[in-house]
């Protein structure tokens, strides 16, 4: 395939960069925004790159600001949910995480290694419109994953800020109004522009984990000393539980309350594309950023684990349980309460403070994953406004997105537990599910195997936590409803764009072209349903007597083959070659109308001469021409075309001409 080089002309001086913001407040609103689809032959699509890759370690840290925050809250929620049991519900945890959770995201690094995760994954699987309206469910449920994040992680540093003894008289009852700071001020650092993240991520993350260390060793060294408190623990324990296989059992059944501890995977794979590679990586085959993703997902893996155990077990043990019930002062922050006690309110202020600033930190990682998610692919099927490519509109959006769900919760951090594990379980089965069928594909029958039970396991957590918590799966509906709507509202609206991003002309298509020596350039638009010699025949008749075109006129007849009428955007690929002597330009393409207008212009444009296009009115209800158009790129081809056209090109004298017979 071969691309015209020479420079394509503008479609009019009115026409120029139609969709391109002007003043100075739109333009610093939608800056780094990719150029719309169609407007000029080239590589679309590319999103402005903020800042250069980093070593996998420094964009672990960005990550671990929503993974390792967990340890915030984490310990008081398993103990409140398990109470004695709680160290061993969260070993069970951890081998879900190390044995579950850990082997499904590094082959989703690997097989989705664009940042896409594992939503691609199946999407590439399902195809279609099956496919699409499945992404737009698991789009649903990572919305409120990421936005839950967001607000309860905001919550939750309000509540630390509230409950210091330090802390001003005046903030308490204010976590509303605190909680909704912090999120405003999380808007404001991407506003500003988001260069600078992973530093602060490095920062935050290093002096949290050092602290906490410092925390859990202490309070291990503590009730090592104190051997009594291990024996009192255990001696209670075993008067509750006698059986120890009841003990584990009901370990299990308390499990899925502790799924938060799971959070952080998804968003290891969304930022995959920040991770340093090698020089020898190719776009296909970076081997160095997805084994440096691998190293990412296993060390955060690794530590999370190794605090998760040692402060479930300290925290459990020490903290008496009537402090973890609502109103006490471990509700939420147990290993804040240890610090205090062990160090003083100095110390534990510190420590309260580097709680804070990684559990509103947490919110960045959170943001990070909607701003990749979100670009690739509604603007993709359609479903989306163009703006919703850069990235401070979508701020904006998710910020207001973010008060709401403050609002209505009241930023309590228990009532959005529910909706935040949802969210994270259902994109973790997914995960697994879509790993399952990739082993499958590629006929690897012990992987399957080994993935198939990690689906089980995650589907169970999910079915539990759901009817544990049916408030999750209320809020996620509500996000995949909304999502759906406003994609299929935009998607109308969007109908008429130019969606090529790309066309290129194959050798003889341009050597068609190069016969044209004077204009007009004619093409008659010809169903490539129907193939034999004679509808060809008549389709040029028709077009030469309802037209009054010369017998010597120089005609072409180009057909689009519909493919995948749910794709949106596509590259256009145009090849040349005769058939029973005609001369004939055939296009892949996801719809026909504004194929038609997309290679018209950039016929135009390369040549400098005029296309002319011809059509025959087509038959039937127009009502459900315009249906078969919206779902299935057909229809009511002329004056759809004809809209695109006036659409794209504001003047009559440079735009293509179409005619109806």
């Amino acid at each position: 395939m071969t691309t015209l080089t020479r420079p394509p002309a503008e479609p009019s001086p009115r026409g120029k960069h139609p969709h391109r913001p002007r003043g100075g407040f739109r333009q610093w609103l939608l800056e780094g925004m990719p150029e719309p689809a169609g407007k000029r032959q080239g590589p679309h699509g590319v999103p402005h790159e903020d800042h250069k890759p980093s070593s996998w370690w420094r964009v672990m840290c960005l990550t671990g600001v929503d993974y390792f925050s967990t340890l915030g809250y984490q310990p008081a929620i398993a103990a409140l949910a398990a109470g004695l049991l709680a160290p061993m519900a969260t070993i069970i945890l951890v081998i879900v995480t190390l044995a579950g959770a850990l082997p499904v995201y590094r082959r989703v690094a690997r097989e989705s290694h664009r940042g896409e995760g594992s939503i691609a994954m199946l999407e590439r699987l399902m195809g279609r419109w099956t496919g699409k309206l499945f992404v737009l469910a698991l789009l649903g449920f990572a919305a409120t994953d990421f936005m839950i994040t967001m607000t309860l992680s905001a919550a939750d540093a309000s509540a630390h800020l509230i409950e210091n003894p330090y802390a001003p008289a005046a903030l308490q009852g204010q976590q509303i109004t605190i909680t909704l700071v912090l999120i405003a001020a999380l808007a404001i650092v991407f506003l500003r522009g988001f260069k600078e993240a992973i530093n602060v991520a490095v920062v935050l993350v290093g002096v949290y984990l050092a602290l906490n260390a410092v925390v859990v060793v202490t309070a291990i060294v503590h009730v090592a000393t104190e051997g009594s408190m291990v024996t009192d623990w255990w001696s209670t324990l075993t008067t509750q539980h006698s059986n120890p296989a009841i003990m584990v059992g009901i370990a299990l059944l308390v499990f899925p309350k502790l799924a938060l501890g799971l959070s952080g995977f998804e968003t290891g794979v969304a930022v995959m594309p920040q991770v340093k590679g090698d020089p020898s990586d190719t776009d296909e085959n970076p081997a160095g950023r997805i084994r440096g993703t691998h190293r990412l997902l296993t060390t955060a893996a690794l530590i999370m684990s190794a605090f998760l155990i040692t402060s479930s077990f300290a925290t459990t043990v020490l903290i008496p349980a009537a402090e973890f019930e609502d109103g006490g002062k471990a509700n939420g922050r147990a290993l804040a309460y240890l610090a205090h006690q062990f160090f003083g309110d100095g110390f534990g202020t510190v420590y309260d403070l580097s709680t804070i600033a990684i559990l509103w930190f947490a919110g960045a990682s959170a943001m990070a994953g909607l701003l990749n998610l979100v670009p690739r692919y509604l603007p993709r099927y359609g479903m989306a406004p163009a703006w919703t490519r850069a990235v401070r509109p979508l701020v904006l959006v998710f910020t207001a997105i973010g008060f709401l769900i403050t609002w209505i919760f009241n930023a309590s951090v228990d009532a959005q537990g529910g909706a935040y594990a949802t969210g994270v379980l259902v994109l973790m089965t997914s995960a697994a599910v879509a790993v399952t069928l990739s082993a499958r594909h590629k006929k690897e029958t012990l992987k399957m195997w080994a993935f198939g039970i990690v689906s089980a396991v995650f589907v169970y957590t999910t079915v539990a936590n759901v009817v544990e918590r049916p408030d999750g799966i209320r809020i996620a509906a509500l996000f995949i409803v909304g999502i759906i709507v406003v994609s299929f509202a935009s998607r109308v609206r969007r109908s008429f764009e130019l969606r090529a991003t790309h066309v290129r002309l194959d050798e003889q298509a341009l050597e068609f072209l190069t016969d044209v020596e004077q204009g007009p350039i004619r093409l008659i638009a010809h169903e490539p349903k129907r193939l034999d010699s004679e509808r060809y025949r008549a389709k040029l008749d028709h077009a030469r007597a309802a037209n009054h075109l010369p017998e010597d006129a120089d005609i072409f007849f180009i057909e689009v083959v519909v493919d995948d009428s749910s794709e949106f955007e596509q590259e256009l690929d145009v090849r040349g070659f005769r058939r029973h002597g005609f001369k004939v330009l055939e296009v892949h393409s996801s719809n026909v109308p504004n194929t038609l207008a997309a290679v018209l212009l950039h016929l135009r444009n390369v040549t400098g001469l005029m296309p002319h296009i011809y059509f025959r009115w087509t038959e039937g209800n127009p009502v459900t021409n315009l249906t078969k158009f919206l779902f299935f790129g057909e229809g009511e081809i002329a004056p759809v075309t004809r809209e695109v056209l006036r659409e794209a090109e504001p003047l009559v004298t440079e735009r293509p001409w179409v005619h109806v017979g």
